[in-house]
């Protein structure tokens, strides 16, 4: 409580830590990159991280906690080498946490990593702001932490269509048009 006595001044009141958007709790780890000059990592993402928690296709993967490591490309190159088998440079990439059987709490999702030179280029290629393109690379990242995938059409479909529309809530534009697409942890 805020001292009242005019003598000794008051304190400010005391600022609340905001709570994880609808049960959905980030760490990010920010192991190299320039992604500071973009602003505000997990400003940026908040938004999203709303987004998903407040949607009914999701809803059963929440309370959850997630990473997000913010990684350069020459790191990025090394993950999709060493766990994918393709040697290059990608721009997300989803690293599922085992099921963890009888946890009634908070379940961990698992690890997602982005490539800070690849979501860069691509952005500009796409014409979107590098925070928009973030937005949809956690939001598709996260997805597959949820068990989502596009290994099949009809996967795929179902998918991109979460993701279409999750992102319009934010309104940011289709990813998946013609004129936007780019390919994701290909």
């Amino acid at each position: 409580m805020p001292n009242a006595d005019p003598a000794e001044g008051s304190l400010p009141e005391p600022v609340e830590e905001p709570e994880p958007p609808s049960g959905l709790a980030i760490d990010v780890v920010h192991e190299a990159g320039d992604w500071a000059s973009l602003g505000d990592f997990e400003t940026i993402i908040r938004p999203v991280l709303s987004a998903i928690g407040t949607h009914s296709g999701v809803a059963a993967h929440l309370p959850a906690e997630a990473c997000v490591a913010l990684v350069d490309d020459a790191a990025m190159r090394r993950m999709n080498a060493t766990f994918r088998g393709k040697d290059k440079a990608t721009n997300v990439l989803s690293f599922p946490a085992p099921p963890s059987p009888g946890d009634a709490g908070q379940m961990t999702l698992g690890d997602i990593a982005l490539g800070f030179e690849t979501v860069l280029r691509e952005a500009a290629e796409q014409s979107v702001t590098p925070q928009d393109h973030i937005r949809h690379l956690v939001l598709h990242g996260m997805l597959h932490l949820m068990g989502y995938d596009h290994e099949t059409d009809a996967d795929a479909e179902v998918m991109e269509a979460l993701e279409i529309e999750i992102l319009s809530t934010l309104g940011i534009a289709n990813p998946y048009e013609e004129a936007a697409a780019v390919p994701t942890e290909d």
